[in-house]
């Protein structure tokens, strides 16, 4: 079975530091998966300039959420905490 706590865990890290730099999120109920609100509007250019910083995140177009991005925090606890710097420069440019 997974452990569930885990991906708790990693929801709220990622939810709140990002809410916390100015991202619009969609904070799940039972998914491993993060919806954020690409700023600008455009989530192709926003994934692209994610890139640049080595983050890898896909527009959620193809979900049902036009301008919108998907992340996946079905990943160790350590590698969402040393994204998390990233995600801030991201917003900040």
């Amino acid at each position: 079975t997974a452990d569930i706590d885990a991906y708790r865990k990693n929801r709220d890290l990622l939810y709140t530091a990002l809410c916390d730099y100015g991202y619009e999120c969609v904070k799940p109920d039972g998914a491993f998966y993060l919806f954020v609100k690409a700023p600008g509007g455009d989530a192709d250019v926003f994934c692209k300039k994610a890139r640049e910083l080595d983050i890898l995140i896909v527009p959620s177009d193809s979900f049902g959420c036009e301008g919108y991005v998907r992340i996946s925090y079905c990943v160790d606890y350590d590698m969402i905490k040393r994204s998390l710097p990233y995600f801030k420069k991201l917003i900040e440019d």
